[in-house]
């Protein structure tokens, strides 16, 4: 792990990520489209607004209806910066050529299998999808090892979805590129026979229902555990985390990226605000629990995560490219057949 920046280093290096001294006596500001959690965003904003004096206005709502609303605002949007919990907005609006491209300098600061394979985006974090059990409901061992498994008729009524969360469409992606669309049609249907009343809005549910044990298991992203667990105490966290067999479709490593839009009217603040977040600063926001309650994992700047987490370069997930999960359309287009949407 690295070492933490503290005081004055630390702020000369946000400086020098975000390209240069402080400018904020002209009053600049921007605007700031963000479907990503609001704690983690608000964290951000504030260290860089106190960094640059740029005033940034924050505007929160679903990444896919912001994703949309850019669209149709076209050349009268008056958004300069998206920021979504993953990918699959960020590549609808590249798409559409909404997005400009990236700085080189910010690029580089990100490993590039986590950033835009055409340069118009840059991953600020990332987050494992787990099980999420309670051990007086299931065993360990008695997990299923693969996420196709969870739709075994021997899971029926244990199981817990959220197949609206945004979060679910990659597992479904990989599935189906992995072994086909029938096989991933019958794993839906099965998946959705199993879960019965358990079906949830969303991965906090799933993380509260099994928590207090209305049902067995599901899947979640790990950051909903770690949060959970930071916000209502460790004595009050009897479920457990668990982790597909590596390489599995539903061992995934999300990201969350951002982007600077192409009509934006103020380019060049625009991109300061991309080269905070993955700067040694914003990555430290990220990655430091005591700085924010994200418990997303830092991918920029060298930066680890302090949160007590697996290690990043720990996971096994599977080797789906954010290339191959594209937009998310195909796993929007199964989820609706299979009446899950």
């Amino acid at each position: 792990m690295p070492a933490v920046l503290t005081g004055a280093a630390l702020l000369g290096a946000a400086l020098a990520g975000c390209g240069g001294a402080a400018a904020g006596a002209d009053g600049q500001s921007i605007t700031l489209y963000s479907g990503q959690h609001v704690q983690t965003t608000d964290a951000l904003v504030a260290a860089f607004e106190r960094a640059t004096g740029i005033t940034v206005n924050v505007r929160s709502n679903d990444e896919d209806t912001l994703a949309d609303q850019i669209v149709a605002e076209g050349a009268r949007s008056p958004a300069d910066v998206i920021y979504t919990e993953d990918t699959p907005a960020l590549e609808f609006l590249q798409e559409k050529g909404a997005l400009a491209p990236v700085r080189a300098a910010t690029l580089a600061r990100v490993p590039s299998r986590y950033d835009s394979p055409q340069g118009d985006w840059v991953g600020v974090s990332a987050r494992a999808s787990v099980l999420i059990y309670n051990p007086s409901l299931i065993k360990e061992s008695q997990l299923p090892a693969s996420v196709l498994a969870m739709a075994s008729s021997r899971y029926r009524g244990k199981v817990a979805i959220a197949p609206q969360e945004i979060d679910f469409q990659p597992i479904v992606t990989a599935v189906l590129r992995d072994d086909g669309r029938a096989t991933a049609l019958r794993w839906l249907a099965g998946l959705k026979a199993n879960a019965g009343s358990h079906v949830y809005p969303d991965n906090e549910t799933i993380a509260d229902e099994v928590n207090r044990g209305a049902v067995a298991f599901g899947v979640v992203n790990q950051y909903y555990w770690y949060r959970m667990r930071a916000e209502i105490g460790a004595a009050h966290v009897p479920s457990r985390l668990a982790y597909f067999t590596a390489g599995d479709p539903g061992y995934q490593v999300n990201v969350s990226g951002a982007a600077v839009i192409k009509t934006s009217r103020h380019q060049a603040a625009a991109q300061r605000f991309l080269a905070f977040l993955v700067s040694p600063q914003g990555q430290h926001i990220i990655g430091n629990p005591a700085k924010s309650i994200s418990f997303e994992y830092p991918i920029g700047s060298g930066v680890s995560s302090q949160a007590g987490e697996r290690p990043l370069s720990q996971l096994r997930p599977n080797p789906i490219t954010l290339g191959e999960l594209g937009d998310g359309s195909a796993a929007v287009a199964m989820l609706r057949q299979a009446g899950l949407l």
